[in-house]
């Protein structure tokens, strides 16, 4: 789209090729279009020879052309005849009024605020007056809030946080981060990038998640971080069992208790607002529930409940929402940050219509993201990391 004459553009190309050098070549070289893409985001599958898939993107890098990206639980892109198949999107932003730095936290587990303040770094030397910065974070690391709060540290109130937390395809093993150029790109694990972007059109941001509480609101008595160890002064494994109906037995099936934990988050309410946490596993010897977030004592907490159909609807309320922030502008494109816990609960009809719904919500602009381990959105106060939320950015 153009706006006073800068013409910005984004372009999103999709691959489900096999081999990956060629999936990687096809995906950016249909997001690229024959244009000089200043930034290239590369959301890959696991399964991958990532190194090769990275060559086939560089191949359609101009000299100074950005290149990151991470690894996934999937991929959100229009078009896909299966769409929880395994495959690289890749999403091509340029044009003049553009302006992108990339920056890297190492060793996230070591520091992680201080590993978000280095990544936050990216949007120091930006001079345009509109700016963000976009993080993609190891999605296993844990307590990425911490990494939220560190990135908050150095950027403040003025520059918002977007971005998403990668992803290994549920086997909770690893995960890759990519940063680098046409000449070369490194593939890490125990990451952060930061993505400093700078435009002279709006940048717009939403969030949403279709979720509703259930019953009635209990205190979280003690936790640490991401574990939350009692709730209302009981085990909260058993407080989380008795909400959801189950026994301690559906532990013994790793893959059915996160099925069922998936479709059975925790809401909290604290001072600062609202959130969602995703419960990944308990400990039968302790009786405590883990998080990848923070769960604060002193929170109350419910059990939260859904139906399909306003999950659908929250996709397309996201991108309504970042639209909106572009004080009328047209959007160029959208980068989406959808929690992969949504995927596993859609499955393929229902991702394909939430896929539908964001398309018709964008009006026909361009879109292109991934299925996360957390999602991160700041648009005031330090707070930032989400579960079972879909992160919408729109570019003018």
């Amino acid at each position: 789209m153009s706006e006073g004459g800068l013409n910005r553009w984004m372009g999103v190309g999709d691959s489900v090729d096999a081999d990956a050098s060629t999936a990687g070549g096809e995906a950016a070289e249909r997001a690229v279009a024959g244009r000089v893409p200043t930034l290239l985001l590369v959301y890959a599958s696991m399964g991958y020879d990532l190194e090769r898939l990275l060559d086939g993107v560089r191949a359609q890098a101009g000299p100074a052309t950005v290149i990151a990206g991470c690894t996934t639980l999937g991929e959100v892109v229009p078009g896909r005849a299966d769409p929880t198949a395994s495959g690289v999107v890749v999403a091509a932003v340029g044009g003049a009024g553009l302006e992108v730095n990339a920056r890297v936290g190492r060793r996230v587990t070591d520091g992680r605020r201080e590993a978000g303040a280095e990544a936050a770094a990216s949007v120091a030397d930006l001079a345009a007056p509109n700016r963000i910065c976009l993080l993609l974070c190891d999605g296993l690391v844990g307590e990425q809030h911490e990494v939220v709060r560190g990135a908050y540290g150095v950027l403040g109130g003025t520059v918002p946080l977007v971005g998403g937390c990668a992803g290994d395809d549920l086997t909770y093993t690893e995960t890759y981060q990519f940063i680098g150029d046409r000449n070369g790109v490194e593939i890490m694990t125990d990451a952060v990038v930061g993505i400093g972007l700078g435009s002279a059109g709006a940048l717009g941001v939403g969030i949403a998640h279709g979720w509703r509480k259930l019953g009635e609101p209990k205190v979280v008595t003690s936790s640490s971080g991401g574990r939350l160890f009692e709730i209302d002064g009981a085990p909260a494994l058993d407080v989380y069992l008795e909400w959801i109906g189950a026994e301690r037995s559906l532990l013994g099936d790793p893959k059915a208790f996160r099925t069922r934990a998936f479709r059975s988050p925790l809401g909290m309410s604290r001072r600062t607002g609202e959130d969602i946490r995703v419960v990944h596993d308990g400990d039968l010897d302790d009786g405590s529930l883990l998080c990848l977030a923070d769960v604060p004592q002193g929170a109350l907490t419910w059990l939260m409940t859904h139906d399909e159909e306003a999950l659908i609807d929250a996709g397309a309320a996201s991108c309504a929402q970042s639209i909106a922030g572009l004080d009328g502008a047209d959007p160029a494109g959208l980068l989406v940050f959808d929690c992969g816990a949504r995927k596993i609960m859609l499955g393929a009809e229902g991702m394909r219509r939430e896929i539908d719904a964001v398309a018709t919500a964008s009006g026909g602009a361009p879109f292109g993201g991934f299925y996360t381990y957390g999602e991160i959105a700041r648009t005031q106060g330090s707070r930032g990391m989400h579960h079972l939320t879909v992160v919408t950015l729109a570019l003018a």
